[in-house]
């Protein structure tokens, strides 16, 4: 009886030590209103407001082009242009088949020289010490390539493949375009890399992994949704950059399978050249094509994209 007295009054007595350790013990929150009158809420209404009018004033150029793309393109985009090669001048019919399976397979070819470049590269910058020089200059050089001017990578293509070959070719637009791919694809890979925990790395480890078979098996594994948005960004920029092409793919207005053969070393037609091309001629057929290409081009970017975004969206487990 006296036992549970005493503890009944040891329950009751107030603790200094709980009230000290409530952060909100003492607070008025009958004080805490947000009135248009106080300094700091119309300050914080007022930028965002502004803030809000900026983000919304910033889309109004992309809507508006994604607008009259569809309005004007899409009057010509039909089965037709889609299968047909480009018409003679004069010619009302038509299409751009074959500058987007060369669009398709230029980026192809040139993933296919980027990617192996930027993944094994990805993995050295990842796997490497801080003090490593020779990272730090590859990482470096990496940045500087992302801004990289596109018609310099056409430049460069133009005396290395084109001028040692002999002729424009769609082998000579994959180099270019793989050099602009290149940078996109390192630097992603590196940070995928790099996010997986380590405490999968020190497991694989400790059951005896070798540093080859960790990569291999642990690293690359998990870090694959987040390289895979790189390799789109990378699809995305190449497919539309323009300048490059002029100087080493050209154009050409027939298939690239000619004959049943694969003509990779002849002048290939690609959707940003046939856009240059077309759009600049005095015929309404081929502008209207052009019209149509673009948004075939817009397109395929914008699905690039969002793939790309949607394996960002994955969180490594």
């Amino acid at each position: 009886m006296t036992s549970d007295w005493v503890n009944s009054k040891a329950g009751s007595r107030p603790n200094p030590d709980a009230d000290a350790l409530d952060p909100l013990h003492g607070i008025d929150f009958s004080k805490l209103e947000r009135s248009l009158h106080r300094p700091r809420t119309f300050m914080s209404l007022m930028f965002t407001v502004i803030v809000s009018a900026m983000t919304l004033f910033a889309l109004i150029p992309l809507f508006s082009v994604l607008w009259l793309l569809v309005l004007r393109g899409g009057r010509k985009l039909s089965l037709a242009a889609l299968t047909q090669l480009p018409p003679a001048p004069l010619e009302q019919s038509g299409g751009f088949g074959n500058a987007i399976v060369g669009t398709l397979a230029i980026c192809g070819m040139a993933l296919l020289i980027s990617l192996p470049i930027g993944l094994l590269s990805a993995i050295f910058l990842a796997q490497a010490r801080p003090e490593n020089r020779l990272a730090s200059s590859v990482r470096f050089a990496g940045k500087v390539l992302t801004g990289f001017p596109s018609i310099l990578a056409g430049v460069f293509a133009y005396g290395v493949v084109v001028m040692a070959t002999g002729g424009y070719s769609a082998l000579a637009g994959a180099v270019a375009l793989s050099i602009l791919m290149l940078p996109t694809i390192l630097l992603t890979s590196e940070d995928a890399i790099r996010m997986v925990p380590d405490r999968m790395k020190e497991a694989a480890i400790g059951m005896g992994a070798t540093d080859t078979q960790v990569v291999w098996m642990v690293l690359l594994p998990t870090a694959v949704p987040r390289i895979l948005t790189g390799v789109m960004l990378a699809i995305a920029r190449g497919a539309g950059e323009t300048a490059p092409l002029l100087f080493t793919a050209l154009f050409s207005n027939y298939w690239l399978l000619w004959n049943g053969q694969i003509k990779v070393m002849q002048p290939t037609a690609s959707l940003a050249v046939l856009i240059y091309n077309f759009a600049g001629m005095p015929f309404a057929n081929q502008v209207e094509l052009a019209w149509a290409a673009a948004l075939v081009l817009v397109i395929m970017v914008l699905i690039a994209n969002i793939i790309g975004q949607s394996l960002a969206s994955r969180q490594i487990q």
